[in-house]
């Protein structure tokens, strides 16, 4: 990103302060769509985000990405998985806060970040620095003291940390853009979702009609709430370093935390904040890892290029030379 100018990398850093911020704030949401029970408002989200998402691409004209993935079975099912994925992430987040969880909730996407390194090393083989195993080591301490204190594991944080880290491992192998992905998910989405809806609605048990404008409004909302952030996201990771976005990510659950202390008023008992505190420390550990290899790749990539500006003309008699290795994180 050695090319991207300063106005656009401060035009990123707002764009991911954003899309983090509203992540964090939306707790504040999902209590104001009461009486809606939690099945009901994740439908209402599935069908009003298709909605939202395919106005923008409407706007944009960017369809071409449908055909494809159309003619492309494999990658089909894997976008159908990450659908039925998110929508376990999407359902029990929203049931999680309106049943007065927050501070669990949010402990999921704390460990997400540990997760999503331990399911790097059972699915993919990948290989871990010391300091990420230490992480790694130090987060499976923080379950064990948090599920002692609880008296049973942290199914809602593990829940979602779990669904949300298979999502990022599916979505990785579809390589969709995040507003195409979206729209691919929630069209997939859509029938079921619209199905329940009627059925409710049959049933004289559906909100949307039954509570005014006002919370028909809200419910239609959850469209925009889902999409907006989203799109912020998006202009962000094309104009900031990875490192950046991966620092910017704990913004989120540090306010969906501090919501359920501050705003919603959860217990904080002893064994709750040495839970924490060791996830905050394993958190801490992978930050500073990532930095530094930020760092190492930062300076070697200078080196590389220091080099070749000062190599002299080629023999164009010798054989060809090879291209100098790219060494960019």
């Amino acid at each position: 990103m050695a090319d991207i100018s300063k106005g656009e990398r401060r035009t990123g850093l707002v764009n991911g302060f954003a899309a983090y911020g509203m992540w964090g704030l939306v707790p504040l949401f999902w209590p104001l769509l009461r009486p809606a029970g939690s099945v009901e408002i994740l439908a209402h989200r599935m069908v009003w985000s298709l909605a939202f998402v395919a106005v923008a691409l409407l706007f944009v004209r960017r369809w071409a990405w449908a055909g494809e993935l159309l003619r492309q079975p494999r990658r089909l099912a894997l976008v159908a998985l990450a659908a039925a994925v998110i929508t376990v992430n999407w359902g029990v987040y929203i049931w999680a806060v309106n049943s007065g969880h927050v501070v669990e909730a949010s402990l999921g996407y704390f460990i997400n970040p540990l997760v999503t390194i331990a399911m790097g090393v059972l699915l993919l083989k990948e290989r871990l620095r010391p300091a990420q195993w230490a992480a790694v080591g130090v987060g499976f301490a923080a379950v064990l003291v948090l599920a002692i204190g609880y008296g049973e594991p942290p199914w809602i944080s593990l829940c979602l940390a779990f669904s949300f880290a298979t999502y990022g491992l599916v979505k990785k192998k579809v390589n969709l853009g995040g507003i195409e992905s979206l729209a691919a998910e929630t069209a997939i989405q859509f029938l079921p979702a619209l199905g329940y809806l009627l059925w409710l609605s049959a049933q004289g048990h559906s909100t949307f009609t039954t509570d005014g404008p006002g919370h028909a409004a809200l419910l239609a909302s959850t469209g925009i709430v889902t999409a907006v952030p989203l799109v912020c996201f998006g202009a962000a990771a094309i104009r900031v370093p990875l490192s950046t976005l991966g620092l910017l990510q704990y913004l989120a659950p540090v306010f969906q935390f501090l919501l359920g202390i501050l705003y919603f008023h959860e217990a904080m008992p002893p064994e709750r904040w040495a839970g924490f505190t060791l996830v905050w420390v394993a958190l801490a550990l992978l930050t500073w890892d990532a930095l530094r290899t930020a760092r190492r790749a930062s300076r070697a990539l200078a080196s590389a290029r220091a080099e070749s500006a000062n190599a002299g003309p080629r023999d164009v008699t010798a054989a060809p030379e090879p291209e100098p290795l790219d060494v960019r994180p």
